[in-house]
């Protein structure tokens, strides 16, 4: 996910993807737990999104 995207989204829309990016955050890490993931680096791409996610809300809450 490019930070170019994000900043095209609405505050709303923002709050919305960070949730699902930390569901999706939280459902991997329990799996990965229990058992070997395929793909382990999707972790951390997960985590860089979520913190992208917040880097442009703060962005748009410094801008108003």
């Amino acid at each position: 996910m490019k930070a170019n995207d994000l900043r095209k989204m609405s505050q709303e829309d923002l709050v919305k993807k960070e949730k699902d990016l930390r569901e999706d955050y939280f459902k991997l890490k329990f799996q990965h737990g229990i058992r070997r993931l395929e793909n382990s680096a999707h972790l951390s791409e997960l985590r860089k999104d979520i913190a992208r996610v917040q880097t442009v809300r703060t962005e748009l809450a410094q801008a108003e």
